[in-house]
C-alpha cells in the first residue's frame, strides 16, 4: 500500500514540475503572464489553531486564442491540454490558463498535547498542484479547475510549521504524530462569476458587485458554494476581485492591465462565500484508511473585509477573513489574515 501511495505522489509531482516548466517557458516567450503570491496565517489574529497557514503561488497566462492550440504555449504543453479538453470552458471569449502550487495546514486548538484529542480537529496538511481554465468576458468568468496533490506527512506541513515557528521563536506543535495519513488528493471544480460594474469604476471613483456560484468534487473536498463580493474605490482593477486561498480563487485578468491609463488605484472590498459541505477530508479524516475525524458542520461561511492598492503593474491586498464553526464541538469561529501580491506582466 505504501509503495502504491509513494508512486502516485511521484507521478503527481512529475506532472507538476513539467507543467510549471511549460508555464515558465511560455512566460519567457511573451512576457505577459500575471504572477500571484498568497500568504495566509492566523498570526495576524494572534492565534495558532484550525486553518493556521496557507501559501500559494500562481501564474495566469495572457489571453489565449485556444486552450488546445496557441503559439504562446509550448507544443508539448498543448498536447497535454488536448488530453484535458473535457475541462475546457466552451464559451468563445478570452481564454486564460492558471497554474498554481500551494500548501495549507490545519491544527487543533490545543497544540501542546502529544496525544490525540478526539474532540478537536485533526492535524493535517495538503500540498497540491493546480491547473485552471478561465473563459472570461467583460462581465463573466467561468473557471474549471483541477487540483492534484497529497494529504498527510508527505505534504510537509509539520516541517513547514516547525520552520516558521523557529523563525519567529515560537513553541512548536507537539501532536503532529497524530496527523492524517498519506493519501493522494484530488479536487475538480467549476465556478461562475458575474460582475455588475459602474461605468467609472476602472477610470475614477466607482464600484462593482461580483456574484459567484459553483461546486467541487473530490476526496479532499466536495461542496456546493455561492457568494458575492463588493468593491468600491478609485480605479478598481479590471479583474474579478481578490480571493483567499481556495479552489477557483485566482481572479486576475491579464490582457488589459489593472489600472487603465497607468497610475495609482485603491479600493476597499468585502466578500462572503457560503458552502454546503458534503466532504472535507480535514474533518472527515482519510478516505481509504482509519484516521482521526470529527463531526463536521454542513454549512460553513467565510466573510472577509480588506483593502487593495494598485501601483502600475503591482497589486497588494490584505483581508481579514472570518470563518464560521466547521465542526460540531468547535468552541468558536475562526479568523485569519490573507495577504496577496500580484504582478501583471510578471514574466
Amino acid at each position: 500500500m505504501n509503495f502504491w501511495y509513494n508512486n502516485k505522489i511521484i507521478d503527481i509531482f512529475i506532472i507538476s514540475i513539467l507543467l510549471s516548466s511549460a508555464a515558465i517557458g511560455a512566460a519567457q516567450q511573451k512576457k505577459l503572464w500575471t504572477g500571484n503570491i498568497y500568504f495566509e496565517n492566523d498570526l495576524f489574529t494572534e492565534t495558532d489553531q484550525n486553518y493556521t497557514n496557507g501559501i500559494k503561488f500562481s501564474l495566469v497566462s495572457p489571453n489565449l486564442q485556444s486552450f488546445e492550440e496557441d503559439d504562446q504555449l509550448p507544443d508539448w504543453f498543448t498536447h497535454i491540454n488536448q488530453q484535458l479538453t473535457f475541462f475546457h470552458p466552451k464559451i468563445k471569449v478570452n481564454h486564460n490558463i492558471v497554474i498554481s502550487f500551494a500548501q495549507v495546514m490545519y491544527t487543533p486548538e490545543d497544540i501542546d498535547s502529544k496525544t490525540l484529542i478526539e474532540d478537536q480537529r485533526p492535524y493535517a496538511g495538503w500540498l497540491y498542484f493546480g491547473t485552471a481554465y478561465h473563459a472570461r468576458s467583460e462581465h463573466q468568468l467561468d473557471t474549471i479547475e483541477l487540483n492534484l496533490g497529497v494529504v498527510g506527512p508527505l505534504a510537509l506541513a509539520h516541517e513547514t510549521q516547525d520552520f516558521i515557528h523557529d523563525l519567529r521563536g515560537l513553541e512548536k506543535s507537539n501532536g503532529w504524530d497524530n496527523q492524517l495519513k498519506n493519501e493522494p488528493g484530488l479536487i475538480a471544480l467549476y465556478e461562475h462569476k458575474h460582475k455588475f460594474i459602474s461605468q467609472t469604476a476602472n477610470y475614477g471613483i466607482g464600484y462593482d458587485v461580483i456574484l459567484h456560484a459553483g461546486g467541487a468534487v473530490g476526496n479532499v473536498a466536495t461542496y456546493l458554494n455561492t457568494g458575492f463580493s463588493v468593491r468600491g474605490g478609485w480605479k478598481i482593477p479590471d479583474d474579478f476581485g481578490t480571493s483567499s486561498v481556495r479552489p477557483g480563487g485566482d481572479n486576475s485578468a491579464p490582457g488589459k492591465g489593472w489600472v487603465l491609463n497607468n497610475g495609482f488605484g485603491i479600493h476597499m472590498f468585502a466578500s462572503v462565500d457560503s458552502r454546503f459541505v458534503i466532504r472535507d477530508i480535514f474533518l472527515d479524516g482519510n478516505t481509504f484508511r482509519d484516521s482521526h475525524s470529527v463531526d463536521k458542520e454542513l454549512w460553513v461561511a467565510d466573510a472577509s473585509v480588506g483593502l487593495s492598492v494598485t501601483v502600475e503593474n503591482v497589486k497588494i491586498s490584505f483581508a481579514r477573513v472570518f470563518r464560521t464553526r466547521e465542526f460540531k464541538k468547535q468552541p468558536h469561529s475562526h479568523s485569519y489574515g490573507s495577504l496577496s501580491i500580484s504582478f501583471w506582466q510578471f514574466f
